[in-house]
């Protein structure tokens, strides 16, 4: 299912990365790759906050969609 129908506070590991090159290149800078532990922290006005390696990133609804977990 994408990141951002998930629930807030659950973990998941990412399954894969859709969409274009360089989206898929710029969530992989983020630390967004198959095999990572992700959690939806929450969501603000359609963007979604997620915690990700010890850090936390605030990524749109579309770019939240291309991430399966």
């Amino acid at each position: 299912m994408p990141l951002s129908i998930a629930s807030t506070g659950e973990h998941f590991l990412i399954k894969k990365i859709t969409g274009k090159e360089e989206v898929r290149r710029f969530l992989e800078n983020l630390g967004f790759v198959a095999g990572a532990d992700v959690s939806v922290v929450s969501e603000i006005a359609g963007n979604v906050i997620v915690q990700i390696k010890d850090s936390r990133v605030a990524i749109s609804r579309e770019m939240a969609q291309k991430i399966v977990v």
